[in-house]
This record gives C-alpha cells, sequence and structure tokens, in this order.
C-alpha cells in the first residue's frame, strides 16, 4: 500500500488566530481563558459561542474574564520539606556562566544540532520586566526584595534603582547568561541522583546493581546524542552561546570532566554493590581465581561457543585499520613469532548479542565471569604458534546524530533505512580504553580513530559496559529486589461489562501507570475496538512500542474484521527507527493506513481515537496518555492517561488526526486540547501571565508543574517573573533544569524538586490556581523548546473534580516525599530529603503504590454493601 508524506500547508490564520468557546458548564474548561489585564474589569462574554471566542494574535491576548475576586480565596500553599538553606555559590559549579558579562542588548543563543534557535527578543524581556516593575511599585504595602547576592565571584551585578518612595527594588535583566543552568550539566547532574540509588543502603542489592547498569547506559547515550551533537555543531565552526553562555566546545570539556566524576564513583559503587553480593552468593569472577577444573570447563565452553564466532583481524601495512562497531567490545592483542622480535597487532571483536551473554556461568551456583576474560586467556587458540604480549581492551562510541533533511525526500522511509546505514558508521566521540592500556596503543587509536587523546578517550579502571550488568540484576532473588509490584485493574473498569458502555455513563476516567494495569486498560480499549461489531474506525500514533506487543495484534485484528484503522508511525523516534519500521510494513500489509506525520515535526503525541455507532449515532471514544504504548515501559515508567467520550475533545481529536494524515493546518479550531506547535506553548505563557495578573489583583497566586525537563528559556522567565510577582512556584522535574530557584528577588517564590526511585517518572502535569477557578492539564509535552516548537504534542484538560482531586494526590505525594525527592539548589546541586525522627520516609511511589491499593479496596466493599443489604 503506498504510503504518502504530508507537508502542512502553512496558513496565516493557523499560525495567527486561534478560536476557543467558552462552555457556560464548568465540566470543560477553555483552551485560552485569560483574564483581563486591567484589574478589578471583565468583559462581558456574548451568549453566541462565536462571538465569545478569545483571539490570539502575533501574541497579543484579548481576555475575556477572570473570576470574580470573591471566588478566589487564599489557599495555603501545599506543605513540602523546608528549603535548604542555599549553598554559597563557588567557581566550577553546574550551570555558571563562563561568560557572565553579557551586553544588554545582546541575547544569547541556543545550538541545537547545526540549526541556531533565537530566544526571546530583548525588547520582550525589557517590556515584561518594566511591567512587572511597574506592577510591584503599584501595589500597596509591597516591600521590594533585594537583589541577588548568589552570583558568581566578580560578576556584574544588576542595577538596583530605587522606587519613588526610596525603597530599593531589584531589577533582573532575563538577557543574562548567570540565570541560567546548562542543558548537558543539569542532566549529568541527574545520573549522579541515579547513581546515589547504587550507594543507597535502603535500595536492595541486585536493585542498586540494576542503577548501575541504568547509568552507564545513560551515559552511553549522552556520549551519542548530546556529545555528538555538540561536536558537530564544533565542526561546522558554530560558536554561538546558549541561553547559559557556553559555546559549543566549552560544553564538551566541561561534560568530559562530569563525565569521568561519575564514571569514578560509579566504579566505586559497583565496587562496593559486588563485595556485598559475594556474601549472599553472586559473585562475578576473575579468572585468576578459577579453579583449574573450572577453567577446564571454560575452555570447552570457550572452544564450542564462542570460538566458532571470532574474526581476528590484523592491523598491518598490508591490512587497513578494521571497522569497529558502536559499543562493541574490541581485544588489542600484541604478537609476535617466536622467534621473531617484531610485534604486530590483531582486533578481536568480542561476540555479545544475538544469543551471546556478557556474563558465562562457572559451574552450578550463581558464579559469572565476563566473556572476554575467557576469550583474553585462550587466545592460543586463536593465534596459534604465536607469542601472545600483551591484550587490552577497548570500546568506542559513535554519534548517533546522523538525520538528513526530510524536506528533500522523496520516500521517508528510504531516508530513515539510510540514516541507519549512515549511522553504523558515524563519527567516533569516545574511546574508552582498559586501565594500563600501553601508551603507544592507546595512542595509535586515537590517532587512526581520529579522536583527541586528552579529551576523547577514557582510562577504565576494571569492566567496561557496565550496562550489561542488566543481566545479572534480572536473577531471581525475590529479597534482594523490590518487593513485588502487581499493577491493580482499574475500580470503575470491570471486566464483565463493555468497555464503552462504561466510559460512556462516566464520562471520563483517569489512568496512572504502573499502579493501574495497562493491559487491563489502555490494551483492553484496543482489543475491545478491534472485536466489537459496533466500532466503526481506529486512529492512533505511535512513537515508541514493543515489536512483540499486544497493541499491534489489536490493530492488526481491527484490520481483518474489517474496520478502518489509520496509524500515525513517527520513523523518526531515535535509536526505535527500524523496529518502526518493520512495524510499518507489518500494518501495511494487513491493510492498515499507515502515515508518517508531518515533514519537520516528530509525532510525540500519545493518542486514540475510537470512533463506534452508538445506539443514538455515532460516539467518539478518546485516550490520551503522557506515555508511549509500549506494554514493557508501562510497568516501569509513571505515566498519567485519560479516556473519555466528551464531545468537544473528541472533535479536537479527530482534528488533529485529520491535520496528522494531511499535513492541512487551514481553519483547524481546537476548544479544548492544545496541540504544539501552534497552541501549546502560547497556552502555557499566557496561563503564567493570567496567574501574575489575578495574583496582583487577589493574591494565592499558585502554579504546579510536573514535567521530565524544563529547559525551554521563554518559560523559564516567565517563570522568574511569575516568581517576581509574588507567585508560588512549585517545580516537579526530573532532569534537566535551567532555572535556578531561591535566589532572592528573582526566584524565592520557585521551589524545584527531583523525584528519583523504584519508577522513572515520565507523566506531564500543568496545574494552575487560576484566582480559584483551578485548572488541570496532562501533556505529551516537557516543556523544552523541541518539544514545544518541533513536535506535534498535546496539552489535554482534566476537568472532572474526582479526577484533578486524584492528580492533586499524586502532586502532594510530591511534597510528601521524604525517600525519593531531591531539593534543587540555586547553584544547581542538590540535596536529599531524608525523613524526620519518627516518618516512616516513604517514596512517591510507594504512597502512590498504597493509594490505588486502597481505591480499589473502596470500591471492592462499596461493590459489596446492596449485596448485604
Amino acid at each position: 500500500m503506498e504510503t504518502k508524506l504530508v507537508v502542512p500547508l502553512k496558513t496565516e490564520q493557523e499560525e495567527d488566530a486561534f478560536h476557543l468557546v467558552n462552555e457556560p458548564e464548568p465540566v470543560l474548561q477553555n483552551v485560552l481563558e485569560i483574564p483581563q489585564m486591567n484589574p478589578g474589569q471583565a468583559a462581558e462574554a456574548s451568549d453566541h459561542p462565536l462571538e465569545s471566542n478569545l483571539h490570539f494574535i502575533e501574541g497579543n491576548v484579548t481576555v475575556l474574564a477572570a473570576p470574580s475576586p470573591s471566588a478566589a480565596g487564599d489557599p495555603q500553599r501545599p506543605k513540602g520539606v523546608k528549603q535548604k538553606a542555599l549553598k554559597q555559590e563557588k567557581g566550577g559549579k553546574a550551570g555558571k556562566s563562563k561568560s557572565d558579562k553579557v551586553s544588554k542588548g545582546k541575547v544569547p543563543k541556543d545550538v541545537k544540532s547545526s540549526k541556531i534557535a533565537k530566544e526571546i527578543k530583548p525588547a520582550k524581556d525589557a517590556k515584561a520586566a518594566k511591567a512587572t516593575k511597574a506592577a510591584k511599585a503599584s501595589k500597596p504595602g509591597g516591600t521590594k526584595p533585594k537583589a541577588a547576592k548568589a552570583t558568581k565571584p566578580g560578576a556584574k551585578q544588576p542595577p538596583k534603582p530605587k522606587s519613588p518612595a526610596g525603597v530599593e527594588q531589584s531589577e533582573f535583566d532575563l538577557g543574562e547568561s548567570r540565570w541560567y543552568l546548562n542543558r548537558e550539566l543539569t542532566w549529568l547532574e541527574f545520573n549522579r541522583r541515579v547513581l546515589h540509588e547504587a550507594v543507597d543502603e535502603r535500595t536492595p542489592l541486585l536493585e542498586r546493581l540494576k542503577f548501575i547498569a541504568i547509568v552507564s547506559s545513560n551515559l552511553d547515550e549522552f556520549a551519542m546524542k548530546r556529545i555528538g551533537g555538540l561536536k558537530q555543531q564544533i565542526g561546522a565552526g558554530l560558536h554561538e552561546l546558549t541561553l547559559d553562555g557556553r559555546t559549543p566546545r566549552q560544553q564538551v570539556i566541561e561534560c568530559n570532566a562530569s563525565v569521568r566524576e561519575i564514571e569514578a564513583a560509579k566504579r566505586e559503587a559497583f565496587r562496593q554493590v559486588r563485595e556485598l553480593l559475594e556474601a549472599k552468593g553472586i559473585v562475578i569472577e576473575s579468572y585468576d581465581t578459577l579453579t583449574p577444573k573450572e577453567k577446564k570447563q571454560l575452555r570447552e565452553h570457550y572452544y564450542t561457543n564462542i570460538y566458532p564466532l571470532l574474526t581476528p583481524q590484523s592491523i598491518d601495512p598490508a591490512h587497513p585499520f578494521p571497522f569497529i562497531s558502536n559499543l562493541s567490545l574490541n581485544l588489542l592483542v600484541t604478537l609476535r613469532y617466536p622467534k621473531s622480535r617484531e610485534h604486530t597487532l590483531a582486533r578481536v571483536k568480542v561476540p555479545i548479542g544475538l544469543g551471546t551473554s556478557r556474563f558465562i556461568r562457572v559451574g552450578k551456583g550463581d558464579h559469572f565471569i565476563p566473556i572476554e576474560q575467557v576469550m583474553m586467556n585462550n587466545l592460543d587458540m586463536l593465534f596459534p604458534g604465536m607469542l601472545i604480549v600483551s591484550c587490552e581492551i577497548f570500546r568506542v562510541t559513535r554519534n548517533a546524530n546522523t538525520e538528513k533533511d526530510e524536506e528533500e525526500a522523496d520516500d521517508l522511509m528510504s531516508m530513515i533505512e539510510s540514516e541507519l546505514k549512515e549511522r553504523k558508521f558515524a563519527p567516533i566521540v569516545r574511546l574508552e580504553v582498559g586501565e594500563g592500556m600501553e601508551p603507544l596503543h592507546r595512542g595509535r587509536l586515537a590517532a587512526e580513530l581520529e579522536l583527541d587523546e586528552e579529551n576523547d578517550v577514557l582510562e577504565v579502571s576494571g569492566m567496561l559496559a557496565l550496562r550489561d550488568l542488566f543481566e545479572i540484576s534480572k536473577l531471581d532473588y525475590p529479597r534482594l529486589h523490590d518487593p513485588p509490584h502487581h499493577p491493580i485493574d482499574h475500580p470503575q473498569l470491570p471486566a464483565e461489562r463493555n468497555i464503552f458502555h462504561t466510559i460512556r455513563d462516566l464520562g471520563a476516567i483517569l489512568l496512572q501507570h504502573p499502579y493501574v494495569s495497562f493491559s487491563t486498560s489502555v490494551e483492553r480499549f484496543l482489543r475491545e475496538a478491534a472485536n466489537d461489531p459496533k466500532v466503526r474506525a481506529i486512529k492512533m500514533t505511535l512513537y515508541r512500542t514493543s515489536i512483540q506487543g499486544r497493541i499491534i495484534d489489536a490493530l492488526v485484528q481491527a484490520a481483518q474484521n474489517g474496520k478502518q484503522v489509520a496509524v500515525v508511525v513517527e520513523l523518526k523516534a531515535r535509536f526505535d527507527e527500524a523496529t518502526n519500521i518493520h512495524l510499518a510494513e507489518v500494518m501495511e500489509e494487513a491493510g492498515i493506513h499507515v502515515t508518517y506525520g508531518v515533514v519537520g515535526l516528530k509525532t510525540h503525541c500519545k493518542v486514540i481515537l475510537v470512533v463506534r455507532q452508538d445506539f443514538q449515532g455515532l460516539r467518539r471514544y478518546v485516550h490520551i496518555g503522557t506515555g508511549n504504548y509500549h506494554t514493557e515501559t508501562a510497568r516501569i515508567y509513571s505515566d498519567t492517561g485519560i479516556i473519555t467520550c466528551d464531545d468537544v475533545i473528541a472533535q479536537d481529536v479527530t482534528e488533529l488526526f485529520n491535520y496528522l494524515t494531511t499535513g492541512f493546518t487551514a481553519k483547524r479550531n481546537y476548544r479544548a486540547v492544545m496541540p504544539a506547535p501552534k497552541l501549546l506553548k502560547k497556552a502555557l505563557l499566557t496561563r503564567i501571565e493570567r496567574e501574575v495578573e489575578l495574583h496582583r489583583q487577589t493574591g494565592g497566586g499558585l502554579i504546579r508543574f510536573k514535567m521530565n525537563a524544563l529547559e525551554d528559556g521563554d518559560i523559564v522567565k516567565a517563570l522568574y517573573r511569575a516568581s517576581m510577582a509574588g507567585v508560588k512556584v512549585d517545580l516537579y522535574v526530573r532532569d534537566t533544569c535551567r532555572l535556578r530557584p531561591g535566589i532572592p528577588g528573582l526566584s524565592d517564590n520557585i521551589r524545584v524538586a527531583s523525584i528519583v526511585g523504584r519508577f522513572l517518572e515520565h507523566s506531564r502535569i500543568y496545574y494552575f490556581r487560576n484566582g480559584g477557578t483551578e485548572e488541570y492539564f496532562i501533556s505529551s509535552a516537557d516543556a523544552m523548546k523541541r518539544n514545544l516548537e518541533a513536535r506535534v504534542e498535546v496539552l489535554c484538560p482534566v476537568t472532572a473534580p474526582e479526577l484533578t482531586t486524584e492528580l492533586r494526590t499524586v502532586l502532594d505525594c510530591y511534597d510528601a516525599d521524604h525517600r525519593s525527592a531531591w531539593d534543587m539548589q540555586s547553584d544547581g546541586s542538590y540535596v536529599q530529603r531524608q525523613p524526620a525522627e519518627g516518618e516512616s520516609g516513604e517514596g512517591t511511589h510507594q504512597m502512590l503504590i498504597a493509594q490505588a491499593q486502597q481505591r480499589l479496596k473502596d470500591a471492592l466493599k462499596q461493590k459489596k454493601k446492596p449485596m448485604q443489604k
């Protein structure tokens, strides 16, 4: 079946005007319901829906109505731990600007891959700063905070003009780089928090080993994606500064230094965990500690199972330097003939993968030895008659940034397949060598691989590629793992009743994974849609999914049952391209309409639309989630989703799919769901500004964001302005965070916490107090420039009181967490919360597991009550 690549038609209407309907009932909030900037006044709403629409034109906001001051109370901010005392800033800390002296007329720029995206214009910053200053000056009784003192020694201080009343007032130039942390360095800081789980005695032993493997895998990906991208910028001669004032070269140097520190800490953590595991009977052996009998058994295993897979390659003038595949382990063997003094080199690849494990079991117990040690001690089979002078180990990491310009591609799938082939031969960005490698060999490898020996070569003590420890961490020792967790079936989705009848009666259902089963909710939603004779059509987006998951099976079954099935597959999902190409081919063969989204934008939203013939006509059922439709990750990622049959949301999702499958953007009016790149970012920015204005009128301003990363400069600046206006801002950011909390006068009303625990925090929740008329949203998008401006994402309102209560509970758990929560300091460092004496010290994930189980128990009790009567 032919698949077509769609190109969006850029229309002025879609770019500049967004029509939003003000619903009379509180069931669904407006997309952009912004209060008047003139305090105390409210525009009269028209009875006609189209006449009461808001218009968002060229960044200017036409305001509809502000909530009545009488309805806006002054609730207390959710209780959390007390902010730790701010540390004095020191040179060299992550997030410090290398150039604090940034001229007012120039704004630092973010460099991403080879494309330079401009940050917000200085004129807008100046305008916003003046507005903030004027508002503060006019507010009665408002004491002006002093300027921040937590700055780099010798850095230029911001001006501190005095107000007419003679009170000192702060003024911050939000264009200065010192107010922002570096994206790459803050992500590495996140990995320090992950690594802490490996040394925390409260973490079970095999889970500690798992966290070491996770950090190792993360650092590999960081080298491939982030260091690779920065080196591309250096190669292209780019010297533009990031928002935090760093050049690409500065970032590479600082990141390499941070990675070396993390690697050293990781090695020490592995040494400790390894010793503790030995006491439990789980031993990673060294070859020289084996008995002669064990060595003989391993030699036989090597000859039968490993030797046939090996292909030694000589390195000499007659043989060019061999190709080294990405992340492969390699032996560099130095040889000579018995009667010769001349040495020669050979490379042998360690054949891990495709059924060959990294660790070989020794004997009948849980004793293991790395495969490379078996190979290194049996090289005489591979080089008979030669003298083995030395054997050293090394590993390379290649750049994963090989994207082509899809606008010039005639066939997107062929282009992606070409990218995958090129990635195998992409430039090498990192060389890891075993400790004690001969300096001559180390230098030769660096030269052959075209690397800077000083900066790009990392000497590693002990084992390389600790990501392979996942193999050991999966051993079946229940007491050395977290207590088993079994997701519950959602209490409101009884298995004996048609799921569409249940959704129709309830209106909307909130799903919290992995606490609620993905299989009996989302997968069941698709399975029943595939087999329900009244279902006419299924539409879905796929970013990442399991190649053998039940999602694809359900879609294929639906197509075979004669239903119209359309799937938007994102072929450019990093490291999942090959899987998605294969899945697209499988679905096309089954008769599914497969498209690849819109040119230039990744389809990152998670949406399912089911069209069903109900008794009153066609009705649409929608699932919108924050996580991928992936069976395995749904058990270890913490995500949120909603299943609803709301007509307005369903109409918006229909428009979204029509956009994804055609690229046409004219006259698409969204009334509830806010897609990126057109609406989502502007919706967040205008709501932040609305919160500022409402706080000036009635007080009690509160913003709470839960996300994986906060990187977009415009969002950070808006949050700074909100804090300066007195709005309380609680941010729960898993990893990258450019914002610096706790700076007096700038961000002293902002708290940032990071949750690192049993599950990977992955949900995105956005909350605005809105003068008492609270707004909750879930989204597939983080506050990152790429998500907000270069991807198709969605922001979905959650309005039902029982569902917003659940979302509030999630956010409150983050505040109450004294086990997995880390509080961010103004210098970019983090301090882990500790339970006070007598506190249980439960983490967020444990609390949410308990709450889900309690909801199930309450539902079962409620179900039994009528039977008892």
